[in-house]
Parts: C-alpha cells; sequence; structure tokens
C-alpha cells in the first residue's frame, strides 16, 4: 500500500519522475544526434528500426499532462486503462499511481523499444507500482489485438501516425462513457485521427485541452 493516499507523492514515484523528467529535459539535444545517424528517407526504416533510433529519447507527457491523466482517472475509476506508447513510463507512473489510489483496476501499456520497455519496468518495480501494470513488448497493433476485455480508458501516445490505426483497433472494446486522450495535438502526424475523433458522426465528443501541445479528449458516445 503507498505511504500516501495521494501516491503521486509517494517518496519512490516522486523520485522517479523527477529523475525521469530531468532527463527528458535533454530531448532535444538527443534528438539532434540521433538525426545524424538516421537516413534522409524515413520511410526507409521499420517501425521497429525507428523505435531502436528512438531508444534513447523520452517524449514524454507534460507534467500538467501527467497531472491531468492522474485526476481523470481518479474521476472515471477505470478498470483497465490502456496506453498505447509506454517510452519510458512517466505518464505509465500517473496512469498507475491514480489506479492504485482508485484502489480497483489495471494499466496494460505498450513499449516496442526493447531498451524502454526493460527500463519502465524496472522503474514501475522501484515504485512499487508495477503489480498494477502489464508491459507489451513489441508491435501494439499486433500485442493489443490480443485484447479481450473491455478498454475502460484509453492513452494514445505512441507514434502519431498509428493513433489512429490503434484506436479503430480497440473500438470495438470501447463502450458509450468511455475517455479516449490523445497527447500532441500540435503535431501533423496526428491529424488523421483528430479528424476521426473530432467528427461526432464517428461517434466521439471530443475537446482540446490546451497544455503543452495539447491533449485532445474525447468521450465515446
Amino acid at each position: 500500500m503507498p505511504t500516501s493516499p495521494y501516491t503521486l507523492a509517494e517518496p519512490r514515484v516522486s523520485a522517479a519522475l523527477t529523475h525521469m523528467f530531468e532527463a527528458a529535459a535533454r530531448d532535444e539535444e538527443t534528438v539532434s544526434l540521433v538525426r545524424g545517424d538516421l537516413p534522409h528517407d524515413r520511410g526507409a526504416l521499420t517501425a521497429q528500426e525507428l523505435a531502436d533510433a528512438a531508444q534513447d529519447i523520452y517524449m514524454p507527457v507534460s507534467a500538467d499532462g501527467g497531472r491531468l491523466l492522474y485526476n481523470l482517472v481518479r474521476a472515471t475509476k477505470p478498470a483497465t486503462v490502456v496506453e498505447f506508447g509506454t517510452s519510458y513510463g512517466i505518464s505509465t507512473l500517473h496512469l498507475a499511481a491514480a489506479v492504485r489510489d482508485n484502489g480497483t483496476g489495471r494499466v496494460v501499456t505498450t513499449e516496442m523499444s526493447r531498451t524502454k520497455a526493460e527500463s519502465a519496468r524496472d522503474t514501475f518495480a522501484a515504485t512499487g507500482l508495477d503489480d498494477v501494470i502489464t508491459v507489451l513488448e513489441g508491435d501494439a497493433l499486433q500485442t493489443l489485438a490480443a485484447l479481450t476485455q473491455p478498454v475502460d480508458f484509453l492513452f494514445l501516445d505512441g507514434w502519431k501516425d498509428l493513433c489512429l490505426p490503434v484506436l479503430r483497433l480497440l473500438e470495438p472494446h470501447i463502450a458509450p462513457g468511455t475517455l479516449v486522450v490523445a497527447d500532441d495535438v500540435d503535431l501533423p502526424d496526428l491529424g488523421p485521427y483528430l479528424d476521426h475523433v473530432r467528427d461526432t458522426a464517428n461517434g466521439y465528443h471530443s475537446v482540446t485541452f490546451p497544455v503543452e501541445d495539447g491533449l485532445e479528449i474525447s468521450c465515446r458516445l
């Protein structure tokens, strides 16, 4: 059990988040180094090669975005939270802390990079939240295809061009009233996803929350 009713304030969780946010602050420097090692034509790389190339980049949700995720999960009390894109686990910790403080539920998260998945698992164990987190390593379109239970809260923060395919894959498991949240609305690759959830004919009511690069919060109708 956490030492505080607010798990994000539990010393192990707080220390892990502080460390990772500090590391993530160097992302721009890391990206510039990685970019020099990539071929000019990114389309020549497979998804696995792109994930491996980005294995040192944190690409985190913002601190305010993480706190918003925590509040949304606390309020909705989902039995199963699904996350597309673990990275090093910053957003996952916020989701899992909310699940733990709710006293029920679990987080299923996906990551293609073996390096990131291993590091995230170590962090989850160190914070004592690993018992409510399942990490699915590999291509999310394959690992999530095996999911059979309802998705009660969905957070999309992996490759932006895959957010819509992941959503469509999981839509049969998403009941009316379920919240679907996507990060980085300012990124062009998220455009097809945003077009989908902002059209009520597709079964969503959507609003943009203006934090950092923006979170799109959509309710399944």
